[in-house]
C-alpha cells in the first residue's frame, strides 16, 4: 500500500500531488465489471456504479457510471491542506471561475473547467501517488529447478496502484501549460506537440498525467503498476484467456522507462500493465527534453496497431471493430 510520506515535499507554491481518481461512464457496467476484475482489480459495485481498488488498498482510484458511450467524466487531483486556500486565489488570479461540482463529486473539494473543456476537482486528501521507486522483482539468481516461475503455481495478476493516466488533447502545448502553472505539475518529457509527460512536484512516476494530440478531450488509457516483467507477460496472458486479445505490447517505452502490455477495453480505450517506471522523487530536477518522434512510443515491441492514438470518444465505430 502507498504510504503518504507527508514531509517529502518540494518547497514550491501550491502543487497536486496525486491523481486521486478519474471517472468516465461506459454503456454497459456488467461488461466493465468483467474487464477490470479479470484485469486484477477490485471492483466494488455500488448504487451509482463500480468503484475500482487494487488489492489490499482501501484507496478508490476510479469509479465507472451508466452512460450513453465511454466517455471522461472528470479528475480529481489530491491536495495538501495548506495549499487548499492558496489554490483558491491561484484561480482567481488567472481569471478561472470556481463552478458547482458534479454529483457524487468528493465533498469539500473545489471545481474548475479544465483543458478541453474536462471538468478538475480538487480535494484535501492523503498523497496516494508513489514517493518511492516502486519495487522490482526478479527471479532467484540460482534455484534447484531453474530460476522462472512455475506456470502451475502462478498466480493471477493484482496490480499493485494507478501509476498514470493519458488524456487526448486538441493542444498539448496549452494544456501542458495550464497542468504546470495552474495546477503545479512539471514536465518530465515531451516530443514536439504531439504529446507531454508531467510528473508531480512532490515525487511521482516518470508521469502522473501524460497529454497526446488529438481532436479533443479522451481518456487513452490508465496504467497501473506490476512489481515484475513475468507479471507483464502473466497480464497479457491472463485476459487473452478471457477473450481480450486486442491491444499492444510486449514491449518498453523510452520516455518512463517502463516495460508495458496494453490491454484494449471494449471501448477503444486501454488500461495498461507497467513495471519498472521512472521516479521522480520531490527533490530530484528531472532533465525534461523535447525527444524525436521516434522516441515518443518505444524501445523495442511489436508494430504500433494502426489506430492506437484514435480517441474513441470523439470518433464513434462499431463496438464490433473495437473489442
Amino acid at each position: 500500500m502507498t504510504v503518504d510520506n507527508t514531509g517529502l515535499r518540494r518547497k514550491v507554491g501550491p502543487a497536486v500531488h496525486s491523481i486521486c481518481e478519474f471517472v468516465f461512464s461506459v454503456p454497459d457496467l456488467d461488461i466493465a465489471h468483467h474487464f477490470y476484475t479479470k484485469f486484477g482489480l477490485d471492483v466494488k459495485r455500488v448504487s451509482e456504479g463500480l468503484e475500482l481498488f487494487t488489492h489490499g488498498n482501501a484507496h478508490r482510484w476510479a469509479r465507472i457510471f451508466k452512460g450513453e458511450g465511454k466517455k471522461l467524466l472528470w479528475i480529481t487531483f489530491g491536495v495538501d491542506e495548506c495549499d487548499f486556500e492558496k489554490f483558491k486565489l491561484r484561480f482567481s488570479e488567472n481569471g478561472i471561475n470556481l463552478i458547482q461540482p458534479p454529483p457524487y463529486a468528493t465533498p469539500d473539494s473545489l471545481w474548475i473547467r479544465g483543458p478541453d473543456n474536462v471538468l478538475i476537482g480538487l480535494a484535501i486528501s492523503p498523497k496516494c501517488a508513489p514517493s518511492a521507486k516502486s519495487a522490482r522483482n526478479f527471479p532467484p539468481a540460482i534455484g534447484p529447478g531453474g530460476r522462472a516461475p512455475s506456470r502451475s503455481q502462478t498466480q493471477p495478476v493484482r496490480p499493485t496502484h494507478l501509476s498514470h493516466i493519458l488524456l487526448f488533447s486538441a493542444d498539448v502545448p496549452a494544456a501542458t501549460e495550464f497542468y504546470i502553472n495552474v495546477l503545479g505539475l512539471r514536465m518530465s518529457d515531451k516530443s514536439a506537440d504531439i504529446i507531454a509527460f508531467l510528473h508531480g512536484a512532490h515525487g511521482s512516476d516518470h508521469h502522473l498525467l501524460a497529454l497526446a494530440k488529438s481532436d479533443g478531450l479522451g481518456i487513452h488509457h490508465s496504467s497501473w503498476n506490476v512489481n515484475s516483467i513475468d507479471e507483464v507477460g502473466l497480464g497479457k496472458q491472463q485476459m487473452a484467456e478471457v477473450g481480450y486479445v486486442k491491444g499492444w505490447g510486449i514491449g518498453r517505452h523510452v520516455l518512463g522507462s517502463n516495460y508495458f502490455q496494453y490491454v484494449r477495453d471494449p471501448w477503444g480505450s486501454y488500461a495498461e500493465y507497467s513495471y519498472d517506471i521512472d521516479f521522480v522523487a520531490h527533490d530530484h530536477e528531472w532533465p525534461a527534453a523535447d525527444h524525436p518522434a521516434a522516441d515518443a512510443l518505444y524501445v523495442w515491441g511489436p508494430d504500433v496497431p494502426a489506430d492506437f492514438v484514435r480517441n474513441y470518444e470523439t470518433q464513434t465505430q462499431s463496438a464490433g471493430d473495437k473489442t
